[in-house]
């Protein structure tokens, strides 16, 4: 599975970007997808996750209320809206595929194929 993440850039504080995921192989449905960001100097972290379907979602506390995760499985793409920007969501944005059959997860190290990341810049 290759991975291209895209829709990044530069916002002011409290405006709206939407990043998406594009997919390769037919098997895109199969998986769940997250969403995970590193800020200059920190550890990547968890930002949200969806379930095969798109039915399921499950946000981090950081951005729960202002970020929604969706998922279009006819063009093998997951979205990532960004609302009410904060300066401290300045990061590079990564998504990822989870193979396994199961609750949503937040661990990097149980995602198998990650994208190249698009960065996210917001001003104050």
């Amino acid at each position: 599975v290759q991975l291209q993440a895209f829709g990044g850039g530069l916002v002011q504080a409290g405006g709206s970007l939407r990043l998406s995921c594009a997919a390769s192989g037919r098997t895109f449905s199969s998986y769940a997808m997250g969403w995970f960001r590193q800020a200059p100097g920190k550890e990547r972290e968890f930002v949200s996750a969806i379930g095969r379907s798109g039915v399921v979602t499950y946000y981090a506390d950081s951005v729960k209320g202002r970020f929604t995760m969706s998922r279009d499985n006819a063009k093998n793409t997951v979205y990532l809206h960004l609302n009410s920007l904060k300066p401290e969501d300045t990061a590079v944005y990564y998504c990822a595929v989870d193979r396994e059959y199961g609750h949503l997860r937040t661990r990097q190290y149980e995602y198998d194929y990650w994208g190249q990341g698009t960065l996210v810049t917001v001003s104050s």
